[in-house]
């Protein structure tokens, strides 16, 4: 067996025409689709980039655990997982989120791995000038802005893009090692994360008027720009969306040259999606996680099963390409994996979990049916108690501070950490501001959009327990439930649970 999982960041299903966006020249997405199985409703979990890496290499969530960081002493990692099975791993990547504090323990999981400079500020290029930057509706002037623009200067065409040779490096594996067996190769390249850096080829495709400021890189903020600057960041994003339809091109390209379809397993994914003014946001991490951020594209070829062009149901979400993964090379998962083989539902559409659990820590815990979405706030302001458990103390790019770590105490194992007690202490960073939005719940069914959030006891009653079930199999410290206002211990839900109906409307038990 063969396997490449081909991995794009912050992309938008919605922006698919394979999801019905008929308007975005993607024709080898559509061509995907034609080779592979397509997931309707495929759901991420752990946000946003490195705890969503983390759960791919670990088959569990985290967000309830800990914010943003490395793989922990403790943690599974499926490549490394594979390479002890004898499977060669290779990554090519342009994040440059795994060159930072709190993503540097992921790459040296693979035997081998390459990485390409120069993506949304990366410190790649040395000017002590500052650089000449046009007029720019980027609010947030820091060093990654101004780095950003150096980095450009070193980019004059789609040859020269960090996506570009990415995908060429991955292409260059698959001609030395496809004759061979025994291998996995991720291709992961940061587009189309932001900015929405593209080129004239690319933006042809989007022909419009606009006259405004320079304008590819929202802020992580509310929206408060006309509707054509709006739709003029959406455009950009779509012109770098079809810069990655190319590369995924490029791919396919190989696999029908090499003939690699009959022993080598294709996964396209990506970590999350991207809000470009949906329900008044840019981005994601303050508001909830909407279907626009978490409900993911997915699209799989499993040489077993040899199903094509066909559409699945099933529900499904990011901790179970872990152990797909492992199902692929004849291996076992570990017993802290929470994910699920999807060759079940690959192959004849079978349910795979009956709810998906996602969220970013400190934020939204929230949880789903493939019908109903269910988005629990913290239930005071203070949004406390909440606590940072782990053995490896760094934020995104930088060491937990010593006042920090002042605070810290050692305190028991959890299920998952084989024996290793943890450092836990207040946590001091968040990716989101839940109470500020309230308890939501949402019938995708009949309001795809999440515009009109429901009140209804019973069905909030029902959810509850999911969501509390979810908690539990992920272990979640006790902390979470308080946090939440949540029952713990398998105690009944009760009337002072529910949050999305008024206690004048609230049904009996």
């Amino acid at each position: 067996m063969k396997a490449v999982m081909l991995l794009f960041d912050s992309l938008n299903r919605r922006f698919l025409p394979n999801y019905g966006a008929r308007w975005v020249h993607a024709p080898h997405f559509e061509r995907l689709g034609r080779h592979t199985v397509t997931f309707d409703n495929c759901y991420a979990g752990s946000m946003p980039c490195m705890p969503a890496r983390r759960e791919l290499h670990t088959g569990r969530s985290n967000f309830l655990h800990r914010s943003w960081g490395p793989l922990e002493p403790f943690d599974d990692s499926v490549p490394e997982i594979l390479g002890e099975q004898g499977v060669y791993t290779h990554l090519v990547t342009d994040h440059p989120h795994y060159w930072e504090d709190g993503g540097a323990t992921y790459h040296g999981r693979f035997r081998t791995f390459e990485f390409f400079r120069g993506q949304e500020g990366d410190a790649w290029k040395g000017h002590v000038a500052d650089p000449r930057i046009p007029e720019d509706l980027h609010r947030t002037r820091n060093e990654l802005w101004r780095q950003d623009w150096i980095n450009r200067q070193y980019m004059p065409t789609a040859a020269d893009h960090p996506q570009t040779r990415t995908v060429d490096a991955g292409l260059e594996f698959l001609r030395t090692n496809g004759a061979e067996d025994g291998w996995f190769l991720q291709i992961e390249t940061f587009d189309p994360h932001e900015p929405f850096f593209s080129y004239a080829e690319h933006k042809a495709h989007y022909p419009h008027e606009y006259s405004g400021p320079h304008f590819d890189w929202p802020d992580y903020k509310e929206v408060d720009e006309p509707p054509a600057v709006i739709a003029h960041a959406r455009k950009e994003y779509a012109a770098l969306l079809t810069m990655c339809d190319a590369s995924l091109g490029r791919v396919l390209d190989a696999f029908d040259a090499q003939d690699l379809w009959p022993d080598t397993m294709l996964v396209v994914c990506t970590d999350h999606g991207f809000l470009l003014g949906e329900h008044g946001w840019w981005a994601k991490n303050t508001p909830p996680w909407y279907d626009e951020n978490i409900h993911t594209p997915l699209f799989v070829w499993d040489p077993r099963t040899r199903r094509r062009d066909e559409r699945r149901g099933a529900l499904v979400q990011t901790v179970d390409l872990a152990v797909t993964l492992l199902d692929a090379f004849g291996v076992d998962p570990t017993p802290d994996m929470e994910g699920r083989s999807l060759l079940p539902a690959v192959d004849e559409d079978a349910a795979v979990r009956e709810s998906a659990l996602f969220g970013g820590f400190g934020a939204h815990v929230s949880v789903t049916d493939g019908r109903y979405v269910y988005m629990r706030a913290s239930a005071t302001e203070e949004n406390s108690p909440l606590f940072e458990h782990t053995l490896m103390p760094t934020h995104m790019t930088s060491r937990f501070a010593p006042d920090e770590l002042r605070s810290a105490e050692l305190v028991p194992p959890l299920s998952f950490t084989k024996g290793a007690p943890l450092l836990r202490m207040p946590a001091t960073f968040t990716t989101g501001r839940s109470w500020r939005f309230g308890t939501l719940l949402f019938d995708l069914s009949q309001d795809p959009e999440q515009e009109s959030p429901l009140a209804d006891a019973g069905l909030e009653r029902r959810m509850i327990r999911l969501l509390v079930d979810a908690m539990r199999r992920a272990d979640a410290p006790p902390s979470q439930y308080e946090r939440l206002g949540l029952p713990a211990d398998g105690r009944p839900v009760e009337d002072r649970h529910l949050h999305t109906v008024p206690s004048e409307t609230r049904e009996s038990p």
